[in-house]
Formats: C-alpha cells, sequence, structure tokens
C-alpha cells in the first residue's frame, strides 16, 4: 500500500504525478464546450453515490479518469464567457502557478516559525493595499477566506471599540450589547446580518438606512437614523459603507458617510466620539487598481476597516480575501496569546495575533505571483474592461432593437446589468413567473448561465460580467438565447398567469 506521501524520496513521483494532473486537466479544459453540462442534482449524485471510499485504491490514471465522471464534467466553467451569473471570475495563470507553492510547501501563516518567509510577504501584500486604500503607516489588515469572513472581523473589531466607549464600564456585557446598532442598507451583502447575529447582537441590530434613487445609503437618512437610535438609549456600533452591491453593483456615497460618522460635539445627528465606519468592497475593490475609475471610491481612505475580494475584481483563485484597517491597534480585539503557539512575551511577527482564523493558508502568494509577472494596472484595465461591457451592453438594450423585449433596471455603475425579458403585453406578474423559468431553462441547457434577483419585489434577470475576454457579439448572443427561450416559453407562462 503505496502512503504517496510527499518526502524527499518521492520528489520525482511528486513532480510527475502534477505534470500528469495538470496534462489531464488542460485537455479537459480544451474541450469545454460551454460552461456547464445541465446535470441534475439527481443524476450528479447518481454518479457520486456509487464510489466506494472504503474499497481498493486506484491508479493515478483510474482516478483522474473517475476525477472527470463525478466533477470536471459537471463542473461550472467561470473562464467560458456565457458565464454571467454571480461574482465569480476567470483566474489569472500567475496565481494558478502559485496554488501549486501554496499547496506543495503547505506552510501556515499563523506564527512566523511555521511560515518565516510567507509572513512578510502577506504583511508587504496589507500594507501595499492599505497604501492603494489611501490609509497611513498605522494601517494593518490580514488576509481572509472571503468577504463574509472580513465583514465578519471588521464589525468585531467595531464591536470592541464600541464597548470601550460605553459611559457605564461597570454594566454587564449583555445589557451593552442589546443596545449596539449597526447601520447599514437593504443593498447590503447578508453577511452584515449574519455578523450582527454571530457577534451576540442579533440580525434586529441592524438597522436599514434608507437609499437614493440610485439606491446607494442616503447620508441625509443615516444622520436621522444615528440621531434616533441614541435618543432611543441605543448606542451606533458601526456604519456599513457598500462599495458595489451584489446586485446593482451601485457605490454608497463614502465621502458623504464618512463626514456623518466622523461629525464633531454638537452636530445634530452625532454627539460625543465618531462611528465606526466600515466599507464593503468586496466587489468594487477591484477600483484600487483602476486607472480610470479609482475616483468612484472617493473617502474610502477615511473608512476605519475595508474588505476587499481579491476572488472577485482581482481575477485570483479561491479563496483571497482581506480586512484592512486604518489603525493597527484596533487589531488588538481579536489577539488571544496561548503559551505555546504565540505567548505574550514573542517578539515574532506572528500573523495569528491579528486573524481569526489559527491555521489558514498561504493564499495571499496568488496575488504576489500576479502582481510580479502581471501587474496591478493591468488587473485594474480587466475590470475597467467588465464594466466598460456592462455599459455598452445597457446601451443596447435600451435600443429600439432589444427594447421591445427587454427592460432594464438601471444604469449600471459596475459590471452588473439587472433586466428582464418583458415585451409589452406581458404584465409584471407574469414577467416574473417567465423570467424564472428562462433561467431554469438556460440552466438546464447549460450553455448560458445568467442570475436571477428580486428588484421591486418582482424577479428579474442579472448578468454579472467578470470575464474581460467577452465581447459585445457574444453577449449579443446570450441575449438572443434569452429572447428566444422567452418567446418559446411566454404561451405557457401568460396562460398560466391569467
Amino acid at each position: 500500500m503505496r502512503s504517496h506521501l510527499l518526502t524527499i524520496d518521492s520528489i520525482g513521483d511528486y513532480a510527475a504525478t502534477i505534470h500528469r494532473g495538470v496534462d489531464h486537466l488542460a485537455r479537459h479544459l480544451a474541450s469545454v464546450a460551454r460552461p456547464f453540462s445541465g446535470v441534475t442534482p439527481a443524476d450528479a449524485a447518481a454518479k457520486v453515490g456509487p464510489v466506494d471510499l472504503d474499497g481498493p485504491t486506484l491508479d493515478l490514471d483510474a482516478m483522474l479518469a473517475e476525477l472527470s465522471e463525478i466533477y470536471l464534467d459537471d463542473a461550472v466553467w467561470f473562464h467560458d464567457p456565457r458565464y454571467a451569473a454571480h461574482l465569480n471570475c476567470p483566474v489569472v495563470v500567475p496565481a494558478l502557478l502559485a496554488e501549486v507553492f501554496v499547496s506543495t510547501v503547505n506552510s501556515s501563516l499563523d506564527t512566523w516559525d511555521q511560515s518565516a518567509g510567507g509572513t512578510l510577504i502577506e504583511r508587504k501584500l496589507v500594507d501595499w493595499t492599505c497604501r492603494r486604500i489611501g490609509f497611513g503607516p498605522e494601517g494593518d489588515g490580514i488576509f481572509t477566506s472571503g468577504g463574509t469572513q472580513s465583514n465578519l472581523q471588521a464589525l468585531l473589531l467595531a464591536r470592541g471599540q464600541a464597548c470601550l466607549d460605553e459611559t457605564d464600564p461597570t454594566a454587564p456585557l449583555a445589557a451593552t450589547l442589546a443596545r449596539l446598532r449597526i447601520f447599514a442598507t437593504a443593498e447590503s451583502h447578508f453577511s452584515v446580518q449574519k455578523a450582527a447575529s454571530v457577534l451576540g447582537l442579533g440580525s434586529e441590530a441592524v438597522v436599514l438606512v434608507p437609499t437614493d434613487h440610485l439606491h446607494c445609503m442616503d447620508p441625509f437618512a443615516l444622520a436621522d437614523a444615528l440621531a434616533e437610535a441614541r435618543a432611543q438609549g441605543l448606542q451606533p456600533m458601526a456604519v456599513v459603507a457598500t462599495a458595489g452591491t451584489t446586485d446593482l453593483g451601485a457605490i454608497d456615497p463614502i465621502d458623504r458617510i464618512a463626514d456623518v460618522c466622523r461629525a464633531p460635539a454638537g452636530v445634530p445627528g452625532r454627539e460625543g466620539n465618531g462611528v465606526w465606519l466600515h466599507v464593503d468592497a468586496a466587489y468594487g475593490g477591484g477600483l484600487l487598481a483602476s486607472t480610470r475609475r479609482r475616483h468612484l471610491l472617493a473617502g474610502i481612505e477615511r473608512a476605519d476597516s475595508v474588505t476587499v475580494d481579491f476572488h472577485k475584481t482581482w481575477f485570483q483563485p479561491v479563496s483571497a480575501s482581506a480586512v484592512l484597517v486604518s489603525d493597527a491597534d484596533t487589531m488588538r480585539h481579536v489577539t488571544w496569546h496561548a503559551d505555546y503557539l504565540n505567548p505574550r512575551t514573542a517578539q515574532l511577527p506572528n500573523q495569528v495575533d491579528k486573524s481569526l482564523q489559527t491555521t489558514r493558508r498561504f493564499d495571499a502568494l496568488k496575488l504576489w505571483t500576479t502582481l510580479r509577472m502581471t501587474g496591478a494596472d493591468a488587473i485594474g484595465d480587466m475590470f475597467d474592461t467588465t464594466i466598460d461591457l456592462a455599459r455598452e451592453l445597457f446601451w443596447l438594450l435600451t435600443d429600439e432593437e432589444w427594447a421591445a423585449d427587454f427592460e432594464v433596471a438601471m444604469q449600471p455603475t459596475l459590471s452588473t446589468i439587472v433586466f428582464r425579458f418583458r415585451p409589452t403585453a406581458v404584465s409584471p406578474g407574469a414577467a416574473s413567473v417567465l423570467n424564472t423559468r428562462i433561467r431554469r431553462s438556460l440552466f438546464a441547457d447549460g450553455r448560458v448561465i445568467v442570475a436571477s434577483t428580486t428588484f421591486h419585489g418582482e424577479t428579474w434577470l442579472k448578468l454579472t460580467l467578470l470575464n474581460p475576454t467577452a465581447t459585445v457579439g457574444g453577449l449579443c448572443d446570450v441575449l438572443d438565447l434569452i429572447r428566444a427561450t422567452g418567446h418559446r416559453l411566454l404561451d405557457d407562462v401568460t396562460e398560466v398567469t391569467r
């Protein structure tokens, strides 16, 4: 029985296995003709279910063949331009090379004696991102598994700061937590409510601030909401501004929101110390690398914390996210010392002091290799290209040729377009049913994958464009397929909704 363990003596076997695996995957990639096979959950389960994990082991060729059958044949391929559903991106090759190093060396980025140089690479990337944001030398941060974890950690830090500001330090913690409030909008990511629940505040602690006609947070409404909370004896803990909402790609007016959060004592709507401002730039964070649209993030340098997902608009493999803070001292709210790992007396740069995780992959290496081989400008240009595509597609959809069958929710700010198939005679209710069925039909077919969402209480379709190799012509083909599918289903839907 072979262990296949990587040792000094098995390096040759390691290299041969990796090469054969990469060759197999490359051949499969070359054969991919559509973003999805259309397999049903039942049919996929029929392939995976019979596998006997306690049975005889397979040789490499047999294992690769099985892997193709139960995984690759039915995978969803984000590199195909006809995939335009969620915030998933095609990935850059230098980052894939880094993945081999990350997994093979298997560094754990919690303490210096497990990572050494990896610690310094991550810290330099954190410093670099902080400078891109506009934070001063006091800035700091840590890589995380994704935007949900980054938002959770940011709000945990905000909770720590809010508890320090509690006017009655003798009050029980539960009483303090019950008074804390987070201010966000209905467009904010659901991880804000999830974080409130995890932090012991309850999802009801999230106060939804009204938005303007562009679905961006209204700073005047925020000031009113903060004032009302204080009048009720509640304590504002944090304001979450979103730089790129999931559905519409809207960017809250960060600079004006920062004005409200930083208003000095005596200003209506705010008394005493400022409110922690967190900017969720999981989607829009790619603008930090843009040479043409960096201004859309104006004011982000005034935040207390920022979430950036490199595995979205920086074209990195999952997972690669970071939470960045303007004041490194606030990271102490996640610090816990263990004598066997990171004792208080340690003089080493231990990253576990700043992380919610202990064992942690060296995901930062992917961004490092990308910047060293591709450069930040190229990453920004790719994101800009997807935004250009979204805007061009928006104008096409409002053109007479398409407008007879489609309507668009609003002009995109980033690279998402919310729209629906709705010929003139179709009622809003029928349109919701119709577009739901269109999406299901397209997914089952596998040639095109789009998303759906709710806009003003009705079902719409959504294109999330994160593939800079997509073309307007190719996207028009996607629209043609949506239109043809819609007309094919139209009679059945109108009959059902009568």
